[in-house]
């Protein structure tokens, strides 16, 4: 496969240094999961960019029309260099200072903008204005800016070359960086050593100085064999490394998961519980009502069964004073 996607790694360096590394990490997981092992590979060798290389891929990704104005700058201040034109210099000199200031204060927006970037008191801005105006003295430097992948920030201190070993591009590729070698002095021959040593008349100088070439190129041989070998074991330790993460971060989202469905059901049985204790409190009043209805009739059955009892004892001596009158006092025969 191609490897990972420019836009994939885009967001990558989009993404707030302090969670850099878990976004490259859950990309790499990703990658694997869907079987490709090169973007993976490509993603693992990606860097976490310091905060003051993060906040100028902000501007690079959100802005790039600044950057090209940006770059646009930064020839026409070459070739006025290269020219010596004094006066279009100083005119773009002043154009300098007004595109800086302007591309710092639209990176203070953007970082205000977004919701885990440092305060702003304590953006380092300082170094933002320097890579941009290394950016504009160096075309290299330029165009590391526009691609929106810095690692490190750069420096400037007057017209000329920047110091590159302060700005790194980051690539996907593993390549490693090119080792500068000296240059020779005038006059000088660099030995060849894949020539044929001479054997004739060769002086006890020449075959000491031929061994010990020998012994130095059998030394770096087996140098480079032992980093080899290093490499490798390092290459299996991460793999190893890798597949605990996974296997970490599986257990984790089961967890979560887990304690997800926990909470949901507890919030359930407390909506119950709240419900219950609603349907309580109004059935205790109920009773309570009922309560007092039913020692209120009591009161009245009381009271009824007295006035009964009254009524039916008039009653009875009506008639018991009836019954006197039918049998004694009436006229004879």
């Amino acid at each position: 496969m191609a490897g990972p996607s420019p836009e994939l790694v885009q967001q990558l360096y989009r993404t707030p240094p302090e969670r850099f590394v878990a976004a490259r990490d859950a990309a790499v997981a990703e990658a694997r999961r869907a079987g490709d092992p090169t973007s993976a590979r490509q993603l693992a060798r990606l860097r976490r960019p310091t905060v003051s290389a993060w906040l100028v891929n902000l501007l690079a990704i959100h802005r790039p029309e600044l950057v090209a104005d940006l770059v646009e700058l930064a020839d026409a201040l070459r070739a006025a260099q290269r020219e010596l034109r004094g006066p279009r210099l100083r005119e773009l000199s002043a154009q300098r200072r007004a595109v800086v200031g302007a591309l710092v204060a639209e990176v203070r927006k953007l970082a205000a903008a977004e919701p885990d970037a440092p305060p702003t008191g304590k953006l380092p801005l300082g170094e933002v204005e320097a890579t941009l105006n290394a950016a504009l003295s160096d075309a290299e430097v330029a165009e590391q800016v526009r691609a929106g992948r810095l690692l490190r920030a750069a420096s400037y201190a007057g017209f000329g070359e920047v110091p590159r070993p302060q700005l790194r591009l980051v690539t996907s590729d593993d390549e490693e960086p090119a080792v500068e070698r000296p240059a020779r002095r005038p006059g000088t021959q660099r030995a060849n050593p894949d020539a044929t040593p001479r054997t004739d008349r060769a002086a006890p100088t020449d075959r000491a100085a031929e061994r010990a070439a020998q012994a130095e190129r059998a030394a770096q041989r087996a140098a480079r064999a032992e980093r080899a070998r290093q490499r490798r074991a390092l290459e299996r330790e991460l793999t190893r490394a890798r597949t605990d993460q996974e296997r970490a971060e599986t257990e984790l989202t089961e967890a979560a998961g887990q304690e997800r469905d926990g909470a949901t059901a507890l919030d359930a049985i407390e909506t119950e519980l709240a419900e219950l204790e609603r349907r309580r409190a109004v059935a205790e009043q109920d009773l309570s009502r009922a309560k007092l209805a039913r020692r209120a009739a009591e009161r009245a059955v009381t009271v009824a069964r007295r006035r009964a009892g009254e009524v039916e004892a008039a009653v009875e001596a009506l008639e018991a004073e009836e019954g006197t009158a039918d049998t004694g006092g009436g006229p004879a025969d």
